[in-house]
């Protein structure tokens, strides 16, 4: 328990981070002169590097030190959030942003790699309560804590991202001292950089498209040609690269599993309900229903509660089944549910709905949220647990990511559209949320296809896969994770793929 409160500090304060913004975003961006543009890149820039980095991470667990590695990923995004704090202008907080972002992919990814690696999957389900609840605290709880900031006088908006710094040195310290995991040390590694240039630089050229289209440039336009044409020719060869790598980011027999495939499909639309829900909501409560930054965190609660509950209640449930499939299925459902019912909003909507909305959003985020990566985490062995786990997270980022990018397009073009005809701004922006949140349910209907069709294994007892024909052939020999020495040359070294 220590460790895991170790870890779980280190993975509340990585969320909150992407989370804390959006209520501060409208002081934050005037007192620096930032454009509409700049507005929504602040959130994307973060969750971008973050996309981006997780497979470096995960990749990076499987052959070094995931403690040392977890120490890294906390030092970079300290760096990043005290860049962040002082920056000047749109261009340095974006910047900055993006740097903060590398170490949240790297904490995120190395947490539930670490709490994968300590705890066997039959029991997981009892610690993912655990986990689910830190990160609802955080998604949720963001807002909040950005609307308190910023309503701070003596504050002000730069401590939305000072305030992590102190918990993440915290989270380090208590890292050194409390976790212990055994390190599997193999020779002549390479790490797929080629891979990971590729697959950064085409999902960063897609959602440039995504954040200019219709505005810098035309749908039909030279530009689109070539961001769109660029970012697929680059995934193609990411895509080939991938295929051919000694050791590939994202390994292409992860992603063949039949599972593994359907708990990315369903990630996709848990990360666009994480991040979408929490940013959209809270502008819609400030600029459409006139709440200070502070009542909007505050009417975001529902949400909070939904989350919690649902992931502790179901976490139990698992532990004790050993049955996750109708906890999931259940989730998908929920969060189209409560997608769908925000799709109907505007600026008259009585609170009482949407805060029922809010619940079935937040009790869908925690029945699936974790549980897609726990299915994953059981199907492969512990050696390949760090690119599993990294791969899920990975595609679940990008969805929150595009998510983001795409839905803050269309309502910012909706909302435009619509005062250009005499609508007040307050009435376009009701309308407009509603239309976001009518596609975001649409999103979350893969979520229920992919729940339906999957089908996971018995949620096993052992840390790692027995079976001799399942497991690689570097898979670690057993070891007691207490131990802070690698195992024992008696049982002869690791070899390597």
């Amino acid at each position: 328990m220590p460790a895991l409160t170790a870890l779980l500090l280190a993975l509340f304060v990585s969320t909150l981070s992407s989370t804390v913004v959006s209520t501060a975003l409208p002081r934050m961006l005037l007192d620096l002169h930032g454009t509409p543009t700049q507005y929504t890149w602040v959130v994307t820039a973060t969750l971008l590097a973050a996309t981006a980095t997780t497979p470096i991470w995960g990749k990076l667990a499987d052959l070094f030190s995931k403690k040392a590695l977890l120490q890294a990923a906390a030092a970079v995004f300290i760096a990043g959030s005290v860049a962040a704090g002082l920056a000047q202008d749109g261009g340095q907080l974006i910047a900055a942003r993006a740097l903060q972002g590398a170490g949240v992919g790297g904490l995120q990814a190395l947490v539930q790699i670490a709490i994968g690696a300590m705890i066997p999957p039959r029991e997981r389900g009892r610690y993912a309560g655990y986990q689910s609840s830190a990160t609802a605290l955080s998604t949720i709880g963001g807002p909040l804590v950005g609307g308190l900031i910023v309503d701070t006088s003596w504050l002000g908006w730069r401590w939305c991202f000072l305030i992590g710094v102190p918990f993440a040195v915290l989270a380090m310290i208590l890292l050194q001292i409390t976790l212990r995991l055994p390190v599997v040390r193999r020779d002549h590694v390479r790490i797929d950089y080629a891979g990971a240039t590729l697959i950064t630089a085409g999902v960063s050229a897609l959602l440039i498209w995504i954040s200019f289209v219709g505005d810098a440039f035309a749908w039909l336009s030279w530009q689109t040609a070539a961001l769109t044409g660029g970012a697929l020719l680059l995934l193609a060869a990411a895509a080939w690269v991938e295929t051919r790598a000694a050791e590939p980011v994202v390994p292409p027999g992860v992603l063949r599993q039949r599972t593994t495939a359907l708990a990315i499909l369903g990630s996709l639309a848990a990360g666009t309900a994480m991040f979408g829900a929490a940013v959209f909501l809270t502008q819609y409560f400030q600029v459409s229903r006139g709440h200070t930054p502070t009542q909007a965190g505050l009417l975001t609660i529902p949400m909070m509660a939904g989350i919690l509950l649902a992931s502790i209640v179901a976490g139990n449930l698992i532990s004790r089944t050993g049955r996750v499939k109708p906890f999931l299925v259940t989730g998908a459902i929920s969060l189209t549910a409560g997608f769908a019912i925000l799709g109907l909003i505007d600026r008259h909507t009585p609170l009482l709905l949407i805060g029922a909305a809010m619940v079935l959003i937040g009790a869908g985020v925690g029945l699936t949220l974790q549980n897609f990566v726990l299915v994953v985490q059981n199907a492969v062995p512990l050696a390949d647990i760090g690119a599993a786990s990294a791969t899920v997270s990975f595609f679940r980022s990008l969805g929150g990511t595009i998510g983001v990018t795409v839905l803050g397009a269309v309502l910012a073009r909706q909302v435009s559209t619509d005062t250009a005809t005499g609508t007040p701004p307050a009435d376009a922006y009701g309308d407009a949320t509603g239309l976001v949140f009518t596609i975001s349910a649409g999103v979350a209907l893969l979520g229920v296809l992919a729940a339906v069709l999957l089908r996971p294994a018995p949620l096993r007892t052992s840390l790692d896969i027995t079976d001799p024909h399942k497991a690689t052939a570097d898979a670690a020999p057993p070891v007691d994770l207490a131990a802070t020495t690698p195992p024992s040359p008696a049982n002869g070294p690791p070899a390597h793929r």
